[in-house]
């Protein structure tokens, strides 16, 4: 009976080592901001995408910094001296959990499993900082009386545009 016992175990780890190398040997890709980036060892789980700190400026640009993930003057605290929900450490190798941070920073994703394929949004963070320093094309159009009037005409003020058309 302890022989069966331990040969039942031995081979449920195995299997269980088996599937992990699996999981690890399964290409993924990574889909954001008008890129593809192939990913070619993950951590193995059912509901994250853990990445190689090197692999995450790759995806988004992010850097995993003794600070935190930081993508230009945004850091995200990350805690890497030990086990987090952000870092984990598993046989020396260090793993960044890339959804984590995209939930942190409220970024949608969508992933197919079956297929290997992540794809993130555009974070709000960065879409918040393009729509304080974006800037608007410079047009001009004809006011009520027939006079030209140049967006720019109106450089340092607020402006509020509304159009409007019969179809």
């Amino acid at each position: 009976m302890h022989a069966q016992l331990k040969s039942l175990c031995f081979g449920l780890a195995a299997s269980s080592l088996l599937a992990t190398t699996a999981a690890q040997a399964q290409d993924t890709t990574v889909l954001y901001n008008e890129r593809i980036v192939e990913i070619g060892q993950t951590l193995p789980d059912a509901n994250d995408l853990w990445v190689k700190p090197e692999d995450l400026t790759r995806i988004n640009d992010f850097e995993l910094k003794p600070e935190g993930a930081c993508y230009e003057a945004l850091c995200v605290p990350v805690l890497q001296d030990r086990d987090s929900d952000m870092y984990v450490t598993r046989g020396g190798q260090g793993w960044f959990n890339v959804t984590g941070l995209a939930d942190k920073l409220q970024q949608a994703y969508v992933v197919d499993h079956d297929d290997g394929v992540w794809s993130f949004g555009t974070m709000p963070v960065k879409r918040q900082s393009f729509i304080r320093g974006g800037m608007a094309p410079d047009f001009e159009l004809n006011d009520r009386e027939g006079n030209p009037v140049r967006l720019s005409d109106f450089q340092g003020k607020k402006v509020l545009l509304l159009t409007w058309a019969s179809w």
